[in-house]
Parts: C-alpha cells; sequence; structure tokens
C-alpha cells in the first residue's frame, strides 16, 4: 500500500506521549518502585469491534495514567479525534468482512499512489478490496499524522524515539533506498536482499545464518546532512503486520526456540508472573505471562521484537513512498523491487522450508485461552499498529471463541 506524502503538522506537545527509553544499567527488566500484578482469575468477556469505543478510551486511558504513575513519563496514545479515525477504519474493514462492499468502486487515491493503483490494477485486475483497504490505510496515515501531536520529521521526536528509527532505517545508496526493517515481518530476507545489491552476498539462498549488523548501512550511522539528503530523496518504505500475528511470531520463535531470549528474558518473566517460578530455565513461559510482561514495560525500553512498528518506525515523521503488508509479501516485495529498479536476478527469497508461519487457527487458539481482560488492557499499546495499517481488532468473543 503507497502511502503517499501527508500534510505537515504544527508539533506542539502531547498530552500523553511515548517516553523517550531509559535503559536500566544492567539487564532488561528496570526496577520500578511499584510493579502492577494482574491477579490470575476467570477469563471476561470483550466487547466485539463494532462496540469497542468505549473499551479501548478507558484501556487508553489507564495505561497512560499506570505510566505516568510509574516512571514520570508519558506514553503516546491517540487522541479522541483519532479515534473517531480509528472507528471509522474499524468501520469499513467490517463492512469488507461482511461484503457490502463488494460492488463498490475502487474509491480515488492519494495522487501520489496513482503509479501504484495502476500497476496492481493491470496485476489484479481491479481487486475492489486491495483498493479500499488501500484507500483506508492512506486516509488513516493522513488524518492521524495530521493531528497537531505527532511529530513531522525524525528532529522533532525526543532523542531516544530518534535512535530507534534511524537504526532501523537501513540504507542503499546504490539504488537509492531506505527500508525501515520491522522484526517478525520477513525482515531477515529483506537484509539478505540488501546484501546481495550491495555485493556482499551472491544470492539469496545462500546458506548462511543472517549476521543482522555486518555489511549493512544504518541511516542512524550518518551525519545529520547525510540522514536529511536520504530522507528526501530516496525512495522509503516498510512492511506492516497484523499486531497481533506478529506477537504471537514473535513469542513462539524466541521462547520457544532461542536459548538467549530465553536466559535473558524467559527466565525473569517466570519469576515476576508466576508463583514459585524461581527454578524455571525460561523456556516454559506462556503466552499469558509474555502478554503481562508487555503490558507492564514501557513501550520505548521494549525489545525490538515486539515493540510497536509505530514506534519502530515513526510513520508520521518519516514519509514512506510504500508501505507494504506481510500478507501479500511477495507481490508488495517484487513491486519494491521494480520501483528501485533492481537487477532481474534478485527476487525476494522463498520461505524456508523449515518455517512453521503463524495460522489464524493458532493466533484464535492462543487468543482464545488468554484473559479477554488482559488482551483488552494491552491493546492501547498497539492500538496505532492496527488503526495506522488496517488491521481489524482481534475477535475474542465468547461466540467466537466457542466454535
Amino acid at each position: 500500500t503507497s502511502a503517499g506524502p501527508q500534510p505537515a503538522p504544527t508539533a506542539v506537545t502531547a498530552g500523553c506521549r511515548p517516553a523517550s527509553p531509559s535503559f536500566p544499567a544492567s539487564g532488561p527488566f528496570p526496577r520500578h518502585a511499584e510493579r502492577r500484578r494482574l491477579r490470575p482469575g476467570a477469563s471476561e468477556g470483550m466487547s466485539p469491534r463494532a462496540a469497542f469505543s468505549g473499551e479501548v478510551r478507558r484501556a487508553a486511558a489507564s495505561t497512560c495514567s499506570r505510566s505516568r504513575l510509574r516512571s514520570g513519563s508519558t506514553v503516546l496514545l491517540p487522541s479522541m479525534l483519532m479515534f473517531g479515525v480509528i472507528l471509522a477504519s474499524s468501520g469499513l474493514l467490517l463492512m469488507i468482512e461482511k461484503g457490502i462492499l463488494a460492488e463498490v468502486k475502487p474509491l480515488p487515491l492519494h495522487p501520489a499512489a496513482g503509479d501504484v493503483s495502476r500497476r496492481l490494477e493491470e496485476r489484479r485486475g481491479g481487486d475492489v478490496e486491495l483498493e479500499v483497504l488501500r484507500d483506508i490505510r492512506n486516509r488513516t496515515i493522513r488524518s492521524v499524522c495530521g493531528q497537531p501531536a505527532m511529530p513531522r520529521s525524525v528532529w522533532e521526536l525526543p532523542a531516544g524515539q530518534r535512535r530507534t528509527v534511524l537504526r532501523h532505517l537501513l540504507v542503499n545508496d546504490k539504488y537509492r533506498f531506505l527500508y525501515c526493517y520491522v522484526p517478525k515481518v520477513a525482515c531477515s530476507n529483506w537484509k539478505r536482499i540488501l546484501k546481495v545489491l550491495d555485493g556482499a552476498l551472491e544470492s539469496v539462498d545462500v546458506k548462511l545464518k543472517m549476521d543482522h549488523k555486518s555489511d549493512l548501512v544504518f541511516l542512524g550511522d550518518m551525519r545529520p546532512d547525510e540522514i536529511n539528503y536520504r530522507l528526501k530523496n530516496y525512495y522509503k518504505f516498510i512492511f506492516a503486520r497484523n499486531p497481533a500475528e506478529r506477537l504471537l511470531s514473535a513469542y513462539r520463535n524466541k521462547f520457544g526456540e532461542i536459548k538467549e531470549y530465553q536466559q535473558k528474558y524467559g527466565v525473569e518473566i517466570v519469576r515476576r508472573y508466576r508463583k514459585n517460578g524461581g527454578k524455571s530455565a525460561g523456556d516454559d513461559v506462556t503466552f499469558s505471562e509474555f502478554l503481562h510482561y508487555l503490558l507492564d514495560e514501557e513501550v520505548e525500553r521494549m525489545n525490538e521484537h515486539w515493540m510497536p512498528i509505530y514506534n519502530l518506525c515513526q510513520p508520521c515523521a518519516v514519509r514512506y513512498n510504500f508501505i507494504g503488508s506481510y500478507e501479500r509479501l511477495n507481490e508488495d516485495a517484487n513491486h519494491v523491487l521494480e520501483e528501485v529498479q533492481a537487477p532481474s536476478f534478485v527476487r525476494f527469497p522463498e520461505r524456508q522450508s523449515w518455517y512453521k508461519p503463524v495460522t489464524a487457527e493458532t493466533l484464535h487458539y492462543y487468543l482464545c485461552n488468554t484473559q479477554r481482560r488482559l488482551i483488552k488492557e494491552l491493546l492501547p499499546k498497539y492500538i496505532l499498529d492496527f488503526t495506522l495499517f488496517a488491521y481489524p481488532l482481534p475477535n475474542i468473543t465468547s461466540e467466537f471463541c466457542r466454535q
């Protein structure tokens, strides 16, 4: 989906903005004077998406208050006007799911997305649903990013947030593009492509463990004038993924397979949220315990594998030319490669045979076996990801989960 240019809002101080990161002297877990522990109990019912407005507003206010009480800092959450945009977007998505828009003609795109629209129409014969989703995403990004409290450039971000986005923007000077990598959204394959384009790898199919640092150029390592030039003149893109699916993917990968994460995060999570969990090796973290940890963790302190995409890539401060989606990975990746005029022999890698993706059934199983209150309280931290990238909120109603 092409984001296109966005209006430049006036920057003022927000009432509830993301806290600048303040990393602890040792270990990934900051010590808080008071740490809230959620009491285990019976799952509570969650309202359907069509009626989630009041719940999200209350949860957002609660999350913001908790963050102020814990650290004296604030967390960026949508304003009341933004929630109007969220509701409008969710309403359109529900209409799409119900087939109401099946006969509707594609909505006009932002002028900057015209070329993208023509190409996709030729390939897909005028996919109405795709056009509607693209229009929702474009309009939502322009509306949310047009709010006075939102940043209009990376230099208006607090220092910690600026460091985060600049160290996630990868640079290719030969083909003049910037790619904001998002862990658990095929970023390893994109890094392979960058290494091939720079001549560091012969092929994207080389069977080597991915080194996520070497042979890559990060925008954050450049001087301010070099950063400005590339932000202004290079093609910029990111790839998004359903936030709930991305969290589950990170949980299964890091706590089910990676010993480093089990020892660094898993041991502490179990100790913190499980009675008599002090003997755990960190390889048995439950999904609910993981979500408890995310709820208590400040967004700017999060590991990049579960930090919201908004905080990683700052789509209001960086005007991306294209926002691809994990759900249309190959098609959107090929579009990007065409846009940057990559050599024809460079293609997006095939999915590895050993990789087991998160299916809709797997996601529903995990969500439906998690306390609904816990999910509702966590949603505000990821609400901008759901909203800006046009993903519906998870359906965990009793009726749906009984199926």
